[in-house]
Formats: C-alpha cells, sequence, structure tokens
C-alpha cells in the first residue's frame, strides 16, 4: 500500500527468514568481523580475476542465506540483486547458479535497500512466496573501474572512501520467523552540483536527507519511533553534512541514534580506510550480518536503514557531470506490531 507520497507500506508483513554476509579481508579485521558468515583471507580468493571474485562473494552469500533461511533454491521464486560495475555483471552472471528468476538493479550503493524494498514489495503483495533481496562490491573492481587500478598506487584525498569487499544476501517470505519489513520509503535523484569522486559522502549526504525526510512525513513517525537509524555509505565527511542539513530542516536525531555503516563497518581510526567505508556490500553487510543479529536478540527493536547510492558512470565524470545521488531508505522491526 502506497502511504504518502514515496512510502510502500507492507501490510501483509514480509519476514527475512534468513540472511548472510560474506568479505573480505580488510572487513575481516573490522569491529563486525565476528558477525560475517565468511571471512576471506585473500582479495582474489583464489580467483582469476577481481571480477571473478566478486561474483564467487554474491554467490557464496546467496547460499548462505538460503542455508541460514531453511530452503533449497528450488523454492526461490526471484533473485533481486544489482553491484556496481557495467551491466551489473557480478549480480547477473551471479544468477546464473542462483536459478531464480532475476531482477537485476542498478542504484549504485542505494542498491542494497533497493533490492530489499523490491523483494518485500514482490512478497508483500503475494506475487512470490519467496524472494532473495542481494548486493555485492570488491574494493579492487570498483577502484579499477570508477578511479584508478590498484596496482596504479595513486594517493587519495581524505575525503575519498573505501570501497567495501563483500556480498550480503536476504531471503524474504510471506511466512516464517525473523524480522519484519515494514516499509520502504523509495527516493528521488537530488543532484546539488558536486562532481568530485573522491568526495562521495558530500555528494549523497543531501539525498539522504531528502529520504530520510520524505519517510517521516509519509509514515508520521519521528526519530524517537526508532533504535537506530543508519544511513548506507556517506563515512565521515557526509555523515557530518546529513546530520547538519537534518538539523537545518528541523529534524533532530540523537547521535546515539543515527550512524553510518561506513563508520561501522571498519574502525576509522585504525584502519586505512581514509573516510569510512562504502560500495553496494557496505549497508548490506553491517544490516544483514550485524543489525539483523542485534534485532533477533532484543537489543533493538525497529531500525531504518537508509543506503545512498551515488549515480555517476566513469563516462559521465570523464564528460565534466555532476554527481546525481539517490538513498532509499527500509523499515526493519524485531517482530510485527
Amino acid at each position: 500500500m502506497l502511504k504518502g507520497k514515496q512510502t510502500w507500506w507492507f501490510e501483509n508483513k514480509p519476514v527475512i527468514i534468513g540472511a548472510a554476509t560474506v568479505v573480505g579481508p580488510e572487513e575481516g579485521e573490522g569491529p563486525l568481523a565476528s558477525d560475517f558468515d565468511l571471512v576471506h583471507q585473500e582479495l582474489d580468493m583464489q580467483q582469476k580475476s577481481w571480477e571473478k571474485a566478486e561474483r564467487l562473494l554474491m554467490e557464496q552469500a546467496a547460499q548462505f542465506a538460503l542455508q541460514n533461511a531453511g530452503i533449497d533454491k528450488n523454492r526461490l521464486e526471484f533473485y533481486v540483486g544489482g553491484d556496481l560495475l557495467n551491466q551489473i555483471i557480478s549480480s547477473s552472471f551471479a544468477a546464473r547458479s542462483i536459478g531464480a528468476p532475476y531482477l537485476g538493479l542498478f542504484g549504485a550503493c542505494s542498491t542494497s535497500m533497493e533490492s530489499l524494498a523490491i523483494a518485500s514489495l514482490t512478497v508483500d503483495s503475494r506475487s512470490a512466496n519467496y524472494a532473495l533481496a542481494g548486493v555485492c562490491s570488491h574494493n579492487c573492481t570498483a577502484e579499477k573501474q570508477f578511479r584508478y587500478p590498484t596496482e596504479y598506487g595513486s594517493q587519495k584525498p581524505p575525503t575519498a572512501q573505501y570501497t567495501v569487499t563483500g556480498a550480503g544476501a536476504a531471503v524474504v517470505a510471506a511466512t516464517g520467523s525473523g524480522p519484519v519489513v515494514e516499509c520502504a520509503t523509495i527516493g528521488k535523484v537530488v543532484d546539488l552540483g558536486i562532481s568530485d569522486p573522491f568526495n562521495m559522502g558530500a555528494a549523497m549526504a543531501p539525498a539522504a536527507v531528502d529520504t530520510l525526510t520524505a519517510h517521516f512525513n509519509d509514515t508520521g513517525r519521528t526519530p524517537s519511533d526508532y533504535d537506530l537509524i543508519v544511513t548506507g555509505d556517506l563515512a565521515s565527511v557526509g555523515h557530518k553534512i546529513a546530520k547538519d542539513l537534518l538539523l537545518r530542516d528541523g529534524v533532530k536525531i540523537d547521535d546515539t541514534v543515527f550512524n553510518d555503516c561506513g563508520l561501522m563497518v571498519y574502525d576509522v581510526n585504525k584502519q586505512k580506510v581514509q573516510a569510512g567505508g562504502s560500495g553496494c556490500a557496505c549497508s548490506a553487510v553491517v544490516t544483514y550480518g550485524h543489525l539483523l543479529k542485534k534485532l533477533k536478540k532484543g537489543e533493538l527493536n525497529r531500525i531504518l536503514v537508509c543506503a545512498t547510492g551515488a549515480l555517476l558512470s566513469p563516462l559521465s565524470y570523464q564528460q565534466g557531470e555532476s554527481i546525481p545521488c539517490i538513498a532509499h531508505a527500509v523499515a526493519i522491526s524485531g517482530k510485527g506490531d
């Protein structure tokens, strides 16, 4: 059901019956390492290319999610996913082995919550009993495509972010036990003219604020209705900007409630990740690996995850275009109410 102008309200309470995360070595050195299903010790994962390694991440996350959900892949009716690479090849190639009808998405780093929103809508509308939402990213594939190959060894400014190597997947079902997807607010494209690909946090922060504001307006909820509100990958630069913009708009969120997945997945004071994490997998591994566990344990009752994405391409950057950005927010509770 549409609520307000931008929010899907899921009246049939789709349930996340199983989720999984697979990450690379840097993420395995971060503060959330114990929450991931599998930590690879090498970036190449014994594959012949970075792209094949990224695809493996997605395949493994999907396999673990199905195992954790307790269902065979033959019962899976839809796979909804995406990534950062041209023609979303990691997700599309992984779809060959997953074997379910496939909806490929590109929302850049916002794809984690975009895929969860669409999978939940599919289940809520009774168009499916089981749908898999999944995304992936790899530091070396993203660097090669959007900036410079890792072998080039270029230095990056402090505003730059470190693309998370990982994949996250969640099985959404019509019935079962697990956290409930309550609603999803679909964002609009926001572009304030920033064109620096090494300052994604500043570019994406206005989109996050726009979607969060729309969510509160549509649902009638306030920040106090959530135990935790996290943005996707604004990292240290964008997170501060988002807080300032929300305060300007009269939305007060306590620092203990408001966080960012790009700041949670790494220890930014000890790891060499510049401003923090980014990438499709950033919000996915934090949400599916860390936050869902807290919901299941009752340490959190309701969360709002607002994943952000920068919709640029290498071509648009080279042509001097600014960076249009988007954010999608999904509310998840430990149990329906």
